[in-house]
């Protein structure tokens, strides 16, 4: 069974950084897209940010030249590198990536990490 890992959210004041990391584990064949979503209270989860296997990305408007999202096929591993950030992206980020096991491909979810920018 494969899952998704999330690690490197906490606190931070505005105009800080910081990186989550996401890491596949189990048996997988290959993985597609991999991305960043995230959720705020009382808000529907958003595209943060989407990259494909060759490197192509996808950001959203209101991330656009503060964050930056990479990831390396070896490890099976995807990065946000987040800097500037500012207290309206406090939310749960949850990584999600199209994942081939050798038997069949599936949409997975990690379980989320908080990340919470102060004022």
């Amino acid at each position: 069974q494969v899952q998704l890992v999330e690690s490197g959210g906490g606190l931070v004041q505005a105009g800080g950084s910081l990186r989550l990391s996401c890491a596949a584990s189990g048996s997988i064949f290959s993985i597609n897209a991999m991305g960043w979503y995230r959720q705020a209270p009382g808000k529907q989860r958003e595209l943060v940010a989407v990259i494909t296997r060759f490197g192509s990305t996808n950001y959203a408007d209101s991330v656009k030249g503060r964050f930056t999202i990479s990831r390396d096929n070896a490890k099976d591993t995807v990065y946000l590198q987040m800097d500037s950030l500012k207290p309206e992206d406090t939310a749960v980020y949850y990584c999600n990536a199209d994942v081939v096991d050798g038997v069949r491909g599936q949409n997975l979810w990690g379980r989320g990490t908080q990340v919470t920018v102060s004022s």
